[in-house]
């Protein structure tokens, strides 16, 4: 028998027709949706006169646009207003449960996903969501789908794909103190570039790997959609089952030996072929910071902007020139010289309780920098009382920082959480585009640690020199 991959275990076990093409009528396990790209799909349901097919493998959540202060109250944005209100609407009608503002347990829905137990291994998982790659942390082949997709899954439970290329990407060593796995991520997205992972689905391997909690994990497949990967995978382990045991959506005690013995042969062949090899040794590294508008400008804190003149394409020099120019940055400006006006901590990246952890830890018995604005986006409702339970939310007060409710926030920038044009942030989430925060934003992607220490500087610094002496 022919040697397989894990992306390979995972597909043949979902594939329901064939097609001569060579694409694949897939079954799809879980369809995650919120209250952006959903209300074509359920107009498109009614129009069409049919329902939804497995309202009980299909879950909502409210994130992208919902305000971050006074959730309690009505909504004054329009827009948001109608937007939630249609998804209320359409999962009444069509029986879907939703994850809404008063169930306690509302959140970005990539990080309820897992926290629920609603992502498991083996799964296969869509939402119309690029950063849908997250949940391959937990051994799930997981990517985000488009609005006329999104109504295919609702009608059907099924989706066509074309089936991607089966990529390896190992990361030996251990990371250093003050080094996280966003920076590993980082480093991933820096080497490969934007377009590096196209048309794959990236397998983490290597020795770094079960030295992860599931949520650094989560970190490192979030990202991977930044490189062009289709998906991301990390086989699952006793990590990964130690993190669901229990949760709300896990196999209950009786199923669960069962669950965790088919799991348990979620993993690529010793002798699998990939398509694409690469490895990176992470023991080096130091904590990163992006200087361009794309993920893959990133240089360490150790460093300086870097100069056009250097690239040996013509295209990339270009558009090192136009990056620096939006970012208003000089080549040969150390990182550590770079001032910012804002601070984020949040986004379905690193707003999970370990990251918040991690902040607090860099931030406690210090204060935000005069001038500098800062605020703390739980993930999740849950993610929230429980850093409430532990005082993070007094650390993060005391230091100046916003303690706000969970949603997606200056992530995007679709509520009013947004930067005012030629403000600088640092940020923990996952992309840096012209605008991606607000008309004109300055955007800078880091740790929640570089984050933390960014707000009381008021620059950057290398966080290792201070928070892990």
């Amino acid at each position: 028998m022919r040697a397989r991959t894990l992306l390979d275990r995972l597909w043949d076990a979902h594939v329901v027709h064939q097609f001569d093409d060579g694409r694949s009528l897939l079954y799809i396990d879980l369809h995650l949706v919120h209250e952006v790209t959903s209300p074509q799909a359920f107009s498109g349901l009614r129009a069409a006169g049919r329902k939804v097919r497995r309202p009980d493998r299909t879950f909502a959540t409210v994130d992208h646009n919902v305000p971050t202060m006074d959730q309690h109250l009505p909504m004054v944005d329009g827009l948001a207003r109608t937007q939630l209100d249609a998804l209320r609407k359409n999962c009444a009608d069509f029986g879907i449960p939703l994850f809404d503002l008063t169930t306690g347990e509302q959140g970005i829905v990539h990080v309820i996903g897992p926290e629920l137990g609603l992502t498991q291994p083996g799964k296969t998982i869509v939402c119309g969501d690029s950063h849908t790659t997250t949940h391959g942390a937990l051994g799930a082949l997981a990517f985000g789908i488009g609005t006329t997709e999104l109504e295919h899954v609702l009608a059907t439970q099924c989706l066509v794909r074309r089936k991607p290329g089966a990529m390896r990407v190992t990361l030996d060593g251990a990371l250093a103190p003050g080094v996280s796995a966003k920076d590993a991520a980082l480093a991933v997205v820096g080497h490969l570039g934007m377009a590096g992972g196209t048309g794959h689905v990236i397998e983490f391997s290597g020795t770094l790997i079960p030295q992860l909690t599931v949520e650094e994990r989560m970190t490192l497949c979030n990202m991977s959609i930044e490189a062009g990967a289709v998906a991301s995978l990390v086989p699952p382990d006793e990590i990964t089952f130690s993190y669901l045991a229990g949760r709300r959506f896990a196999p209950s005690e009786m199923d669960w030996p069962g669950a965790v013995t088919r799991w348990r042969c979620l993993a690529s062949d010793a002798d699998a072929v990939f398509a694409r090899e690469v490895r990176l040794d992470v023991s080096t590294l130091a904590p990163l910071v992006t200087w361009g508008t794309r993920p893959d400008m990133v240089m360490p804190i150790t460093g300086a902007v870097p100069d056009p003149a250097t690239a040996d394409d013509a295209g990339e020099r270009d558009a090192m020139r136009r990056a620096l120019d939006y970012m208003a940055l000089s080549p040969g400006t150390p990182m550590r010289d770079i001032a910012i006006d804002r601070v984020f901590i949040g986004s379905c990246t690193n707003a999970r309780l370990d990251d918040l952890r991690a902040a607090a830890r860099v931030v406690r018995g210090y204060r935000v920098r005069s001038g500098v604005s800062a605020m703390v986006v739980p993930g999740s409702q849950r993610v929230k009382h429980a850093a409430e339970r532990e005082g993070l939310d007094r650390v993060f007060r005391e230091a100046g920082f916003d303690w706000r409710q969970p949603g997606c926030s200056m992530c995007l920038g679709m509520n009013s959480d947004t930067l005012l044009p030629g403000e600088r942030c640092a940020a923990t989430s996952n992309r840096n585009f012209e605008g991606r925060q607000g008309r004109g934003g300055r955007t800078h992607l880091v740790s929640p640690a570089m984050a933390a220490a960014a707000a009381i500087r008021g620059h950057f610094d290398d966080v290792r020199e201070w928070a892990y002496r």
